[in-house]
């Protein structure tokens, strides 16, 4: 049970967050899409949303869904709150990553960087190179939506794609493809561009009573 949270975090959370690490400086031919992706990760610090997703087994069936409201402030620092019923917040002070489940009354604690890994939410410390980690390739309109795809070169990535929607210049549409065939649709509305977010908002303190399981090694 304790690992339910950590699922969320891994499938949804840490692919999100590959956003915020491209970097401005990629030499592809410029087209709308590729255009927004260059804006989005080298004039945007910070991002506010609220987000959906779904996530789909091979067959395309519904496995998983939530909602809720995210908030980043590059580098290095998310919060992720998940609407009931599965209530959840998931924050990255920058060193730790703390996942509380509100209806376990439960806390882990992971090392943000180990917790990471290889998967794409590693170059949202700044660290990352684009180029070096994916290939980048440009799939043009498709009726609103400017998109790009991201394929990781590092085949122990933990994704095979990594596609990105963007309407009139903005973030609205993401979707993952796992190893596993699991694909997780997002979508983002209520955005909020480089308007101030304090440090502050990405500190975590356990609500007394609660279990917390420390596997941050610190």
């Amino acid at each position: 049970m304790k690992d339910r949270g950590f699922k969320k975090f891994r499938c949804l959370i840490a692919a999100a967050f590959s956003l915020l690490s491209l970097l401005a400086s990629m030499t592809t031919a410029a087209s709308p899409g590729l255009d927004s992706l260059r804006y989005f990760f080298s004039d945007i610090d910070t991002f506010e949303a609220s987000f959906g997703q779904v996530v789909l087994d091979e067959s395309l069936e519904s496995i998983d869904d939530g909602k809720g409201r995210m908030w980043i402030k590059r580098p290095g620092l998310f919060r992720w709150n998940y609407d009931p019923p599965e209530a959840q917040e998931i924050v990255g002070d920058g060193e730790r990553v703390w996942i509380y489940d509100i209806e376990l009354e439960q806390v882990t604690v992971r090392n943000q960087q180990a917790t990471l890994g290889r998967t794409p939410a590693i170059l949202l410390s700044g660290s990352g190179d684009l180029e070096k980690n994916y290939a980048i390739i440009d799939i043009g309109t498709q009726g609103r939506f400017d998109w790009v795809n991201l394929v990781p070169i590092d085949e122990d990535s933990g994704f095979t794609e990594i596609r990105i929607g963007f309407e009139d210049n903005r973030l609205r549409l993401m979707e993952l493809l796992d190893n596993l065939g699991q694909r997780t649709r997002m979508s983002f509305i209520d955005l909020k561009e480089n308007q101030p977010i304090a440090d502050s908002a990405f500190d975590f303190v356990p609500p007394p009573g609660v279990d917390v399981i420390d596997e941050s090694g610190q």
